[in-house]
Formats: structure tokens, sequence, C-alpha cells
């Protein structure tokens, strides 16, 4: 089972300010700073990672928070929601909170027989909480003010929406190892039986839909998780061979990624385990302070200043 992917190893979104998104995902969702570092491509911009306690692949959502950069909008080509497993049981519990705290939330709703609640963070990012038929196994994060019997475990699921589905649910099946689960409307379940959790892929066909805008509340690319950079290279071959343009394989220090843009005009990213967060954190201080790229380790004091205070 190791030599294939592996269901969802990250997601990475956008934000407009750093602070507010800090705070919604550590206090209202209660999820933890797993690491608090830079883009690789603008040090002047924070990149945060949240998770479970480890950080462990399937719970892990990143963000790019582009200060002032503008709401964007979602669109065909575009990952546009997050699926969030939680308890069974729990959904009155989150309505109450999201009532109390002012979070935008929508009316739940069932979805392949699973209740579902959708929400929307502060920059309109479209997530659902969704209690999976069968019990999600997962240790949510114990350090936050959120009931530890009602907390996220880690993703469910994410959404595509795409002008056509063949294309891509052709990637998923031939190449990724997923197979056909069911259809409800124009949503399109895939699973893949090597892992447990994090394994659903939805894709919802809107052939007269428009693109998006990737900016602030839109989701910029997805992860899917390998074991190693053994498995992740005989991704790159096979994709590669098939026509698809791949990067090269990127350190990104807490993972190796290789990307490219499925044929929907969705951005994949293949990222490994290794070597994982603890490489320059101990398990008990991840997040707490801030990780620099080697690269850029030099210019740490200008680049403190550059980044805006989230405290």
């Amino acid at each position: 089972m190791e030599n294939t992917i592996l269901g969802l190893h990250h997601i990475t979104a956008i934000a407009d300010n750093a602070r507010v998104n800090y705070d919604f995902y550590t206090r209202i969702m209660g999820l933890r700073m797993v690491k608090k570092t830079v883009n690789f491509d603008d040090p002047g911009t924070y990149h945060f990672y949240y998770g479970n306690e480890q950080g462990a692949p399937g719970t892990i959502l990143t963000f790019f928070p582009w200060e002032g950069i503008g709401k964007g909008h979602t669109g065909t080509g575009m990952a546009t929601e997050i699926g969030y497993a939680v308890p069974a049981g729990s959904l009155d519990y989150w309505k109450q909170r999201f009532k109390q705290l002012h979070v935008n939330t929508g009316e739940e709703t069932t979805r392949f027989g699973e209740a579902c609640l959708p929400f929307t963070d502060p920059d309109g990012l479209h997530i659902s909480l969704l209690v999976p038929a069968n019990a999600d196994s997962r240790t949510p994060w114990a350090g936050a003010d959120v009931r530890p019997e009602a907390a996220a475990t880690g993703f469910h699921s994410v959404s595509l929406t795409l002008q056509s589905v063949e294309a891509t649910a052709r990637l998923l099946t031939d190449v990724f190892g997923y197979h056909f689960v069911s259809q409800e409307g124009s949503r399109y379940r895939f699973a893949t039986n090597a892992v447990a959790e994090a394994a659903i892929v939805d894709l919802i066909e809107e052939p007269s839909g428009k693109p998006g805008r990737n900016a602030a509340g839109t989701n910029h690319h997805v992860a899917f998780r390998v074991a190693d950079e053994t498995v992740q290279m005989a991704f790159h071959d096979k994709l590669s061979s098939l026509g698809f343009q791949v990067t090269p394989k990127i350190n990104r220090d807490y993972f190796y990624s290789l990307y490219f843009r499925e044929a929907g005009g969705v951005l994949f990213e293949i990222a490994t385990d290794n070597p994982g967060f603890t490489v320059d954190e101990p398990l008990d201080q991840l997040g707490s302070s801030l990780k620099l790229p080697k690269q850029y380790e030099p210019g740490r004091a200008e680049i403190e200043k550059m980044l805006p205070s989230l405290h």
C-alpha cells in the first residue's frame, strides 16, 4: 500500500490578514500551529501550518497570508471546499460555538449519507464539518479551547470544481489508485483504500462554470501524500510519461514536493511524509518560534521586521 498515493497530505489556501487567520484557526477551530515559517518565494509573507499535535499528513491546512491581497472567489479549475472530520454528535456543539463567535454558518445538510455543516472562515474560504460514516481514529489537538469530544480530527475530503470531471477522474483512478464511490447530482465521490482517513476527493461538474480568482478565501493547491522520495519520483516519471508538466523535486524543509496542474486546472502537489515537522523543533514546541529556510536565515532581522505581529 505504501507504493501508492496515501490520501491527502495537506491543502494550502490564501488569507488576507495573518493575525485574523491565526486567531481563527487556533482559537475558534482549535487547531495547533504546527509550523510558523515564511513563503519560500516571498520571505516577507508568513507560511502557516495548522494541524494536530504532530502535524500528521492528512491534518495539515496551510496558509499564505498575503496582507491586503484582497478577496478572491471560487470557480472552475479550483479546489472549492475543504472537509474536516468531526465526531458523531458534535455538530450541535459547533453550531452553538460558531453562533457565539459570529462565524458565518450554513444549514446542516447530508452528503452521501453523512451529516455536513458548511461554514466560511474570515476570508470566505469554504469549509465543511462532516461526520464520517466510519468513526475517525485520529486524535485531535487537545491544547485548544474546543471540547476534545467535538474537536476536528483532520481532513475528511476536498472538493474540486471542474467544467468536466472526466480527465480528473481518470487521473485519480488510473494513476493515483482511487476508485469511484458514488454520485449525488453533479458531485462525484472518489476514495482510496490505501488509508482510512483523508481518503476522499469529490469532483463537482459545472460545464458552464467560470474560472475563479485565486486570492484571499480560495485554495492555492492540494497536496497528495506518498511515503517517501522513491515513491514520489516513481509518480514523477509516470506523470511525465503521460504528458503532465511536472516540476523537479523541491525541498520544502518538512517534506519534499513536486507540482503539476491536472487537466481540469487544479494545481496538485505530491508531498512526502519525510522528514516531518520535528526536524527543527521538538514536538512540545512545534509552532512556537519563527523558522526560516536556511537561505533566508542571514536576513532574519529584516524579515522579522517585515512580518506582521500575531499578538
